[in-house]
């Protein structure tokens, strides 16, 4: 097969390839003696307010999962992710790994490595890790996110970005991917510019 040569695709981890709110969900839980099933889901971008957190209590929450619970190590793979990146990767997609956890300072040492341990334990192919808030800094050719700030960031610098879907960024216009496969249908038209047509 003729391999694509010089394509970026930029992903995000946090509710792209991980299920960061269900990671959280588990800490929240287990700490407040609350269900897992009364801690809903996400409805708009914010700090987990839909919880009971909020600006000044999330950082407090996130730290405790990250650097006592270690729950960067223990995050569910979301289904799809590393079958279809391993499919690019082997049409020579570069898989350039963008995301801002380094979010709060103290935690950056455990922070980076467990990434990098669940990357790897979960079959994650990647040339680059980038730990870092300005996504567009980076260079790729295509983003996968699903922070509705960051793709608007990202489409206003003159980036293509696709939308991993989560019920937060519903009012987000696309393209938009409900799943990793759709992902892999998008990056025929977005990275290889095959002109298909996908329900997507």
């Amino acid at each position: 097969m003729a391999r694509e040569h010089d394509l970026v695709l930029g992903v995000d981890v946090d509710n792209v390839l991980a299920d960061y709110t269900a990671g959280l969900r588990r800490v929240v839980a287990k700490h407040t003696g609350r269900k897992e099933t009364d801690l809903g889901p996400i409805l708009r971008w914010s700090a987990y307010e839909e919880w009971g957190l909020n600006d000044q209590t999330f950082p407090k929450w996130h730290e405790r999962a990250v650097v006592e619970e270690r729950m960067f190590r223990d995050l569910e793979p979301l289904p799809g992710a590393a079958e279809v990146l391993h499919r690019l990767s082997e049409r020579g997609v570069r898989i350039r790994i963008v995301t801002h956890r380094l979010y709060l300072s103290g935690t950056h040492s455990i922070a980076a490595a467990d990434t990098v341990e669940w990357l790897d334990s979960n079959d994650i192919p990647y040339w680059d890790l980038c730990m870092i808030a300005r996504k567009g800094d980076v260079g790729c050719d295509l983003y996968v996110d699903d922070a509705p700030h960051n793709v608007e960031h990202l489409r206003e610098r003159g980036h293509q970005a696709v939308v991993f879907d989560q019920p937060y960024n519903r009012d987000v216009e696309g393209p938009r991917a409900q799943d990793w496969y759709e992902v892999e249908k998008l990056c025929e038209t977005l990275l290889f510019g095959n002109p298909r047509l996908f329900d997507v």
